[in-house]
């Protein structure tokens, strides 16, 4: 009995890495050459969650969310962030309409963040109040106006950009409002043979359009799925051991991080990297991930979570290279265990 229900696991496994391997195809027609960025993408989806793409104008992030919205078989909006948009904006208000026989009511009318998939561009231009009114959409999937609590799409996920050079007139996120993004994605600069062969794709009479591949439904029963895949104890241990050695009160922790990080990731990035390593081998065509995942997917999951010092950015410290070699150190650490 047991035998047969590991079977049909591992069918529906496979069954939804060969529709991934499809989408990622159809994404990649419209935002070429960026293998890693579309992969943190998916992988949030997969995992049900947000992501947040850092990333100077002009490298394709609102391409990449219009292409996701299609092949993933979601309904998107897209919000443009400034410094005079108010909650209202994004939530939706009610007003006051007075019918054909005179008698008033009022009605609802629902903001763009009734969808199922938001893009919130350029998210801290907005002031705090405004970013504010996000923070129940993403970790409830419903917003509360005039009292009553309205449901949000399903399945419902925010992918926000931000621009890491420009900071004037900007609000910076607050740690709470980062920490429900389950990803950070860095938009990096094309190679010159990715940016060439976007000019190639781009500047002529016809485009490569991005086709659907996933519904709504089949997107939730994927995320279903993944919470089903099997996690090594290995692979468990290594998660644990990470987060606890990049949080600077821990014995785990090096003497780098006690003397650089402020403060270090929570259980939720516990949780975000048991999530994130699943989907990462679930897009790699494997039935469980690996240590490689961890490794792969800790930059992503904690660098928004985590804090360097006054004395640390002063001396220029960076926050990617040391959790990459906190990762590396608790891998070795395994390894010789």
């Amino acid at each position: 009995m047991t035998t047969t229900h590991d079977d049909d696991l591992v069918a529906q496994i496979e069954a939804v890495e060969e529709k991934l391997a499809q989408a990622r195809k159809s994404i990649e027609r419209r935002f070429i050459g960026q293998e890693r960025v579309v992969e943190l993408t998916l992988s949030a989806l997969l995992c049900g969650g947000h992501g947040l793409l850092i990333g100077l104008p002009g490298l394709g992030k609102t391409r990449l969310v219009e292409a996701l919205s299609t092949v993933m078989g979601l309904n998107g909006n897209r919000i443009q962030f400034t410094p005079d948009l108010m909650p209202a904006d994004i939530l939706g208000s009610e007003v006051l309409e007075t019918a054909a026989d005179g008698s008033r009511a009022f009605r609802f009318l629902p903001g763009p963040v009734f969808c199922q998939l938001l893009m919130a561009d350029e998210i801290n231009r907005a002031s705090p109040r405004t970013q504010s009114a996000l923070l129940q959409a993403m970790q409830e999937k419903q917003v509360t106006v005039a009292g009553e609590d309205r449901p949000l799409g399903q399945p419902f996920h925010v992918l926000a950009t931000q621009n890491p050079i420009e900071q004037e007139g900007t609000y910076p996120l607050p740690e709470a409002q980062l920490d429900r993004f389950l990803v950070q994605i860095d938009v990096e600069y094309p190679d010159r043979e990715t940016e060439k062969a976007i000019l190639l794709a781009t500047t002529g009479i016809e485009e490569e359009e991005a086709h659907e591949v996933f519904t709504a439904a089949e997107l939730i029963d994927a995320q279903t799925l993944l919470r089903r895949m099997p996690v090594g104890e290995t692979v468990m241990e290594q998660i644990l051991d990470l987060v606890r050695a990049c949080r600077p009160d821990d014995p785990a922790a090096s003497a780098r991080v006690r003397e650089t990080v402020n403060w270090g990731p929570g259980p939720r990035a516990a949780q975000a990297l048991m999530m994130t390593v699943r989907a990462r081998a679930m897009l790699h065509g494997r039935l469980a991930p690996s240590t490689e995942d961890v490794i792969a997917m800790a930059r992503p999951v904690l660098s928004h979570r985590m804090g360097l010092n006054f004395a640390a950015r002063a001396r220029g410290d960076n926050l990617a290279s040391l959790i990459e070699e906190t990762a590396a150190a608790v891998t070795r650490t395994e390894a010789a265990a």
